[in-house]
């Protein structure tokens, strides 16, 4: 699951989890049947009847992200191929791939993320040969120039310097840089800017990036609503079983423990009020390990709207305009991320320790009984009731599908959630937040007095 505990945060699930029905009567918190067939090459075929007439949301999801980019100087290409996977094949030209879309009234996107790329399509039913046809095409034969390719590497410059115009993106661009030795995790999913500025002489690069990951075993096809689970095999075998697996073994490299505590000054040119991130070294995703449901339940004690630091800092103080504070599913260790935007820079270190006050806090202090059953509660029938149509189950079951490859995890996972005590609680407060394994991240305006 991923979670971050924002000033909307009680209304939100956050990344890759949209906020689903009730629980069914076996306990499981995802309701629907999952059906799963894995073809002699690896490729993934899951569909999930639903209930939605003449709809189906299908996704293809590969298990590739920014934490695949291992060489130095070549990051930024896992999200350059959710562009570049538009730009046509052979059978068919982008502006093929378009009017055939169009024709079937489809909607069709595409989002990069640390650790998967996932390409959706909305449709008809009826469809659904259609769009087995142009994605299976596509992630089998794309072919673009070296003309094409420059184009669009211009393109995610200009993307780039459009996005980190925002504060918030480039204090979390510098958090993961400072945070990270050694982890492609050190770079977010943009890729560094040296990179995205020498992607242009990278096309010999970019053929072997997309001969290395698109292949059928890093791959899932997905489908929700109106579909027959044989008969949506039966199809991928014909569209997709001539599809070749790969030989490239991943290795990504891994930090040793942080040692000291790690700070960065980010004095900012434009008008802006100090904004504060702290990072802390955090589990990986795992449906059987207690930590990272604990820490998700922990991220709502400390930093939801009903919090004693949200309401100290917030609301009586107003000291803050927000404080948030979650750590974000990852396939390896990920960052727990704190951040609050202060109204007065002369309260940059109440508020900085006000908040690791209530975390030092949180590592002696019980969660009482009843409020930690509100929290699962809350949790549980939140994602329960996002499962409200096709696309919206997709994604979800794409995030569970990315993070360990069985989409089961998301039953797993939840069951967990409901064994959390108040000692994990503290249990990985003690032993996740402590100021060695801490990573702080100032932004003031240039020249502003503090």
């Amino acid at each position: 699951m991923t979670k971050l505990a924002t000033t909307a945060a009680l209304s939100v699930c956050l990344v890759g989890t949209l906020c689903a029905a009730s629980p069914d009567a076996s306990g499981k918190i995802f309701p629907y049947p999952i059906h799963q067939t894995i073809l002699d090459n690896g490729l993934k075929v899951i569909s999930i009847p639903f209930d939605s007439p003449g709809i189906i949301a299908y996704y293809t999801v590969v298990r590739t992200g920014s934490r695949n980019e291992v060489e130095p100087g070549l990051s930024g290409f896992a999200h350059f191929f959710e562009h570049m996977m538009f730009r046509g094949t052979e059978k068919y030209s982008k502006d093929k791939y378009n009017d055939v879309l169009k024709s079937i009234g489809a909607d069709d996107n595409a989002f990069t993320t640390d650790d998967y790329t996932a390409y959706h399509t909305l449709a008809s039913s009826d469809a659904l040969e259609t769009i087995m046809d142009l994605q299976s095409d596509r992630f089998m034969n794309l072919k673009y120039s070296e003309e094409a390719f420059k184009t669009e590497a211009g393109a995610i410059l200009g993307e780039y310097n459009k996005n980190y115009s925002s504060p918030f993106m480039t204090i979390f661009e510098k958090l993961r840089d400072a945070a990270y030795e050694q982890h492609t995790y050190k770079h977010t999913t943009m890729g560094f800017l040296k990179d995205i500025m020498d992607m242009p002489n990278q096309y010999e690069y970019s053929l072997k990036f997309f001969d290395r990951w698109y292949r059928p075993e890093h791959c899932a096809v997905l489908v929700v609503g109106d579909v027959n689970h044989d008969k949506l095999v039966a199809m991928a075998k014909k569209y997709y079983g001539n599809w070749k697996r790969g030989t490239y073994k991943l290795d990504v490299p891994v930090d040793s423990p942080q040692g000291n505590e790690k700070s960065v000054e980010l004095p900012w040119k434009a008008q802006t009020l100090p904004i504060l991130s702290v990072g802390y070294h955090g589990p990986a995703f795992s449906d059987t390990q207690i930590d990272m449901p604990a820490i998700d339940l922990l991220s709502q004690v400390l930093f939801a709207q009903n919090s004693d630091l949200f309401k100290k800092l917030v609301i009586e103080d107003q000291a803050v305009e927000f404080v948030q504070g979650g750590q974000q599913d990852s396939r390896d260790p990920g960052l727990f991320q704190i951040i609050t935007r202060i109204k007065d820079p002369k309260n940059i270190d109440k508020v900085r320790d006000d908040i690791y006050a209530a975390i030092e806090k949180a590592k002696t202090t019980p969660v009482p009984a009843d409020q930690l059953a509100q929290i699962k509660s809350f949790l549980k029938y939140s994602y329960a009731l996002g499962l409200d149509n096709a696309d919206a189950i997709a994604r979800s079951l794409a995030h569970y599908v990315q993070v360990t490859g069985d989409p089961e995890s998301v039953n797993r996972v939840y069951a967990l959630y409901d064994k959390v005590t108040p000692e994990d609680i503290m249990m990985v407060a003690n032993k996740y937040f402590s100021p060695n394994n801490r990573t702080v991240v100032l932004l003031t305006m240039e020249g502003a007095k503090q």
